[in-house]
């Protein structure tokens, strides 16, 4: 079967009336109406969108822009009041830590003295027991000493006799160990 060409009037069967066929909206003869039937479109969809949709699309607009000025407003406000009660809190801290410094100098100070004062009572206690004890021991050494010339009399005395074994006088130790 051989392919023949086919046109646009054999398939359709409709003859060529209206100038050569094509697109009709390309056509020079319809765009009157065309343009009629646009305009009654245009005019219908303006006053549509103008008289319902587009109020209540500006006023949601206008209602959220007045929501996020006031939001804006609110948080400003509160970022003032945050800061002014931040330096409020710093100032407290402040104060707090002048406080909390004084009391530990009058503490410091405080525990200072009385250590002080006890340090002296111990003091004055110790200088009286070294005076006590320096007593004791002068006493002792004295009544050592006064032994010290019994007990070298008596050594030399012993020492003579061994030596010469005879015993020596009193007088004679005296003078010895004077």
């Amino acid at each position: 079967m051989a392919t023949e060409p086919h046109s646009t009037v054999e398939t359709t069967g409709a003859p060529e009336a209206h100038g050569g066929g094509g697109l009709p909206q390309l056509q020079f003869e319809h765009w009157g109406g065309q343009i009629v039937w646009l305009l009654l479109i245009f005019a219908v969809l303006y006053a549509v969108l103008s008289k319902g949709l587009l109020p209540r699309v500006s006023g949601a607009i206008e209602t959220r822009g007045a929501k996020i000025a006031g939001d804006i407003a609110d948080a400003r406000r509160l970022k003032d009041e945050a800061e002014v009660q931040a330096r409020a809190a710093a100032a407290e801290v402040a104060e707090a830590r002048a406080s909390a410094q004084k009391t530990a100098a009058d503490a410091k100070a405080k525990a200072s003295a009385a250590a002080a004062e006890r340090q002296a009572k111990e003091e004055a206690v110790l200088a009286e027991k070294l005076v006590a004890a320096e007593a004791s021991i002068q006493a002792a050494r004295d009544q050592a000493m006064s032994h010290v010339a019994a007990v070298a009399s008596d050594t030399a005395s012993a020492i003579v006799e061994k030596l010469t074994g005879k015993a020596a006088s009193a007088a004679e130790l005296k003078a010895a160990t004077a």
